[in-house]
């Protein structure tokens, strides 16, 4: 096994998921939705609970696990999350009650996010998680950052595309748009970004300017 392989089994084996996450993933997976690995959760569970974020957006509910994931880092947050999936919307909605998430901490809007983002207001949340309509990645994230106050974080999972994007031969729309979204965010003067790459991977960009 070499190194990085060995990392990355320690880095997954640590991870111990609370048993209503667990739950909502077995749920999420029958449902044929994918959720985001365990790995991943605990990274946006930190980002949530540093950033002291109060109001968090996620496009795509994974049906509940990333919403889970957030909420755990940041209790007192608000998450509205988006899906034009209602039968993943209602698997949220059941994973957070079997949660005991109150209510009032959680908005469920269906419907696809092209058509939802453009009505949110400007500069209002503290995160804005991207997961969803992989095609479509950069325009999320371009949304994200104007829905984002400044010093804001927009979090983007799966870009590593099972390393697809870290192989110039593959060309695919989704592995161009998530080579291109790296490689630009990191050029940017707007942000700042990082990627990590443990588990699918996740790319974090701080919105630093107007």
């Amino acid at each position: 096994m070499s190194e990085h392989d060995a990392n990355a089994r320690f880095a997954r084996e640590t991870i111990v998921e609370p048993a209503a996450i667990s739950r909502a993933r077995t749920h999420a997976v029958e449902l044929g939705a994918s959720p985001i690995s365990p790995e991943v959760g605990a990274q946006l569970a930190v980002l949530a609970a540093a950033s002291g974020a109060r109001s968090m957006v996620e496009i795509g509910t994974g049906a509940g696990v990333s919403g889970l994931w957030l909420l755990r880092g940041a209790p007192q947050a608000v998450l509205t999350t988006i899906d034009n999936e209602p039968e993943h919307l209602a698997a949220a909605r059941q994973a957070f009650a079997d949660a005991k998430i109150p209510p009032a901490k959680a908005r469920f809007i269906t419907g696809r996010a092209a058509d939802v983002l453009p009505r949110m207001n400007e500069s209002s949340y503290d995160i804005v998680l991207v997961d969803a309509d992989a095609e479509n990645v950069i325009e999320y994230v371009e949304h994200g950052l104007r829905l984002v106050r400044t010093g804001g974080l927009v979090l983007v999972p799966r870009v590593l595309a099972g390393g697809r994007t870290a192989d110039p031969v593959q060309r695919d729309a989704v592995t161009s748009a998530y080579r291109s979204l790296v490689q630009e965010t990191q050029e940017s003067p707007a942000v700042l970004a990082a990627l990590s790459t443990t588990g699918e991977g996740l790319l974090q960009l701080s919105r630093i300017s107007e």
